[in-house]
C-alpha cells in the first residue's frame, strides 16, 4: 500500500477566502513597486491631458477621441502590467508552488482580477473624472456610464494579460505580445474610421474583436442621454469577453514539474 501523499495541483473548489488573500498579496505586491502603480494609474491621465491640448483648438475632436481612449488606455495598460506581473509568477516558480498547495486555479486567477480589478477602478476614476470635470470632456449621458465600460476595459485587459503570459518565456515576450494582440484591434476597433466605412473583410474582423465594442460604448454615452440597447450589448460583449478571456487563462496554469 503507498503511502505517499496526494499531490495538489490547483484543482481546489473556488473559495473567497483563498481568493481575497491571492488579490492582498497581489496588491503588496504592488504597493512596493511604486513604478508600476505610475505606470497604471498615472500614464493615462497623462495621456488624455496631452490629447486635451492637442486638440485645444478643436473641442469636437477632442470629445469624440478622448472618449474612445477613455476605453482604450485602460485596456492596454493593465494588459501589459498583468502580462508581465504573471510571467513573472511563472518564471520565478511562485505559481508552481501556490498550486502545490490548496489554492485552486479558479482561486488564482480570481485573486488576481479582482487585485487589478481593485487598481482599474482608482485608474478608471482618476482619468475619468480628469476628462469630464478637468479638461472639459463634453458626453450627453451619464459620466458614471463612461466609467463602467472604462471599468469592463480594464477587466478585460487584465485578462488578456493573464492569458498570454502562458505563452512568453520572459518579460521582453511578454511585451512583444502587444503587437499581436492589441495594435490590430486599435487599428479596427472604429477609433481612426468608422467600421461601417472600412473594407468589408476588415469589418468583419473588426466584428469579433472585444476593443470594437469598448469604442462603441464609449460613443453611446458620448451621443445619446439614455442607455441604449447597443450601449447594453457593447457592455455585455465586453464582460463577456473578459470573463471568457479569464476562463481560458485559468485553463494555462498548470504546474511546470512533475
Amino acid at each position: 500500500m503507498s503511502t505517499t501523499a496526494p499531490t495538489t495541483t490547483g484543482t481546489a473548489p473556488l473559495s473567497p477566502a483563498r481568493t481575497l488573500a491571492t488579490a492582498a498579496r497581489v496588491l503588496r505586491q504592488l504597493a512596493h513597486d511604486p513604478r508600476t502603480v505610475a505606470l497604471l494609474l498615472l500614464i493615462p491621465v497623462v495621456l488624455i491631458t496631452l490629447l486635451r491640448f492637442v486638440f485645444d483648438g478643436s473641442p469636437q475632436t477632442f470629445d469624440s477621441t478622448g472618449a474612445s481612449l477613455l476605453g482604450i488606455f485602460p485596456l492596454i495598460t493593465m494588459f501589459l502590467v498583468t502580462s508581465i506581473a504573471t510571467l513573472r509568477e511563472r518564471t520565478s516558480g511562485t505559481l508552481e508552488r501556490l498550486l502545490s498547495m490548496p489554492l485552486g486555479k479558479g482561486d488564482l486567477i480570481a485573486g488576481y482580477a479582482l487585485a487589478f480589478g481593485a487598481v482599474a477602478v482608482l485608474q478608471s476614476l482618476l482619468a475619468t473624472g480628469l476628462s469630464v470635470w478637468a479638461l472639459g470632456l463634453d458626453v450627453m449621458g451619464s459620466p458614471w456610464l463612461l466609467l463602467l465600460v472604462a471599468l469592463l476595459d480594464a477587466l478585460l485587459g487584465t485578462a488578456l494579460g493573464l492569458f498570454v503570459s502562458a505563452f512568453a518565456a520572459s518579460e521582453f515576450q511578454a511585451v512583444q505580445f502587444m503587437p499581436a494582440v492589441i495594435f490590430p484591434q486599435l487599428l479596427l476597433c472604429g477609433l481612426f474610421i468608422p467600421r461601417d466605412q472600412m473594407a468589408p473583410a476588415l469589418e468583419g474582423v473588426s466584428d469579433v474583436l472585444p476593443m470594437s465594442y469598448a469604442v462603441d460604448g464609449m460613443n453611446q454615452v458620448l451621443h445619446h442621454t439614455d442607455v441604449t440597447g447597443d450601449f447594453v450589448r457593447d457592455i455585455l460583449i465586453v464582460a463577456g469577453c473578459a470573463l471568457l478571456v479569464l476562463a481560458l487563462g485559468a485553463a494555462t496554469l498548470r504546474r511546470r514539474t512533475a
